[in-house]
């Protein structure tokens, strides 16, 4: 397989060691999944690549992000499922734990061209060695597309897919970003040492995975809620940030600030399962970073686009509005209130929550309790910043632990939720400039919601935004979704980790 990779590069590729007695190489797709070739493991390739669900036959480590073998660095993980898919030489493949400090690769959605070219790598053989210490790569250009498959064909007379390089990835270099493209499932291993000599033929084939895009997000998704200590989160923050909540029909996204200062976004999924609300999980920011200092967050439709952004209110005092957010951080940040100075009434702000309190409006507005037990709320906050000042209430809140806007009731405003320290909840119905409406108690004194850590509320099991679910972050490290909560307080409940 063409040269050696530099140090570091093509950091998402895998070299699998299949029960001492066989290697492969497969691609680093999400920080606790494998994409690689079924034929890997299957008793006799020859006859067939299927290979049943579940954990290998063989013990089978994954050496991951080590470009020479014979250095440190990267990760070493225990394979412990297989998940296959049906029609092609595919296979998921989940690692023991997370790999953290690699970015996966991408994968696809774009139909593979003819003529196109892309870049395969690979642990195998080289033209000259048997047992590499070395990640190799090679350009390839893409041949004829089948329904599940594509045929490749080397760019250099060193280019060809050897055994070992069976599962390796083929991949776009979208400018330093790379996209999965194809997987390794055969070839004629022209020039490969060991190969006849008589063999000239250097040709590949690969299986397909951009028609299938959505069943790797889907399989991968499984294990990213049970990754997090849920305790641990400081702050959760609900809205369609990734996607237009008009144009798109996914569900919300979750923003979550944790307490050791980093922040991950959970993308939104396209499916109605409940036990797999989030399709991807993206590092915002490390620990230790401005986020530390973020003292309440909330989410919500500030500018009337579609796209959700936050409003933070940082240990100082400073009120931060960020307009939207991406897999890549926060952006556009616009100061509502300046951070410092003596006295600054708005490090008394203890809770906030953004929702649609004004009726007919296309901006959300921000509701505050402060440490006194008053309520207020500030209108339009993205046009008038912070001089919409409402006083709500001037007292009598103190007991209340966490908030969170919503729909449940069915209400031409939004809703608040509210958790108090007693384990009691309350919906607070139509919630609007001129106070709040009544009250409904959905949890009663000592219910065990006493033990909520951080809540959320959105549309997390469909892509209807008026029917909300509450997302609780449990003291005990658990994460529960209930879904559809209605006028009545009535839902069922789903622990997400068990």
């Amino acid at each position: 397989m063409g040269d050696a990779a530099k140090d570091g590069s093509y950091a998402f590729t895998a070299k699998l060691d299949i029960g001492g007695q066989r290697s492969c190489t497969a691609a680093l797709v999400e920080q606790q999944w494998l994409v690689t070739a079924a034929s890997c493991f299957a008793d006799n390739p020859a006859q067939s690549p299927k290979v049943p669900a579940g954990a290998p036959k063989l013990k089978t480590i994954a050496t991951i992000g080590r470009t020479d073998l014979t250095r440190g660095g990267g990760s070493v993980m225990e394979v412990v499922e297989l998940v296959p898919r049906a029609d092609r030489d595919l296979v998921m493949a989940r690692l023991a734990k997370p790999v953290t400090g690699i970015t996966p690769a991408a994968v696809t959605t774009s139909t593979p061209l003819p003529g196109e070219d892309v870049r395969v790598a690979g642990y195998g053989r080289t033209k000259d060695e048997w047992v590499p210490d070395r990640l190799h790569s090679a350009a390839f250009t893409i041949g004829p597309v089948k329904a599940t498959r594509i045929g490749l064909a080397g760019k250099s007379t060193d280019a060809a897919v050897c055994q070992g390089d069976d599962g390796g990835p083929a991949f776009r270099d979208v400018g330093g970003r790379y996209e999965l493209v194809g997987v390794n499932s055969m070839s004629w291993q022209g020039g490969c040492f060991g190969t006849d000599e008589a063999e000239t033929r250097r040709d590949a084939v690969d299986t397909r995975v951009d028609d299938i895009a959505d069943w790797i997000q889907s399989v991968s998704s499984r294990t990213l809620l049970s990754r997090a200590e849920w305790k641990n989160a400081a702050y959760m923050a609900s809205g369609y940030f990734t996607g237009n909540s008009v144009a798109s029909k996914r569900h919300m996204d979750l923003f979550v600030v944790w307490k050791n200062g980093s922040a991950s976004l959970y993308q939104g999924s396209d499916n109605n399962d409940p036990k797999t609300p989030f399709s991807a999980e993206h590092q915002i920011a490390k620990a230790g970073s401005i986020w530390q200092y973020a003292r309440a967050v909330t989410g919500g439709s500030f500018t009337g686009s579609g796209s959700d952004g936050l409003i933070v209110r940082w240990k100082d005092g400073e009120v931060t509005e960020y307009t939207h957010l991406d897999q890549n951080g926060v952006h556009e940040e616009k100061n509502l209130h300046p951070g410092g100075g003596k006295d600054n009434y708005w490090t008394y702000a203890r809770l906030i929550t953004a929702g649609r309190f004004t009726a007919n409006s296309l901006r959300d507005d921000l509701l505050v309790l402060w440490e006194d037990g008053s309520t207020s709320m500030y209108t339009d906050v993205d046009s008038k910043k912070l001089s919409g000042f409402i006083q709500l209430t001037k007292a009598g809140w103190e007991n209340a632990a966490q908030i969170s806007a919503g729909d449940f009731t069915g209400k031409k405003t939004s809703d608040l939720l509210i958790q108090w320290k007693d384990g009691e909840t309350t919906i607070f119905p139509g919630v609007d400039p001129k106070g709040y409406h009544g009250r409904i108690n959905i949890r009663q004194v000592g219910s065990p919601w006493k033990n909520m850590q951080t809540v959320t509320v959105g549309s997390f099991t469909s892509d209807n935004s008026k029917v909300n679910d509450i997302l609780i972050g449990w003291d005990n490290g658990n994460l529960g979704l209930y879904p559809s909560v209605d006028a009545d307080g009535t839902h069922g409940g789903i622990e997400l980790i068990s």
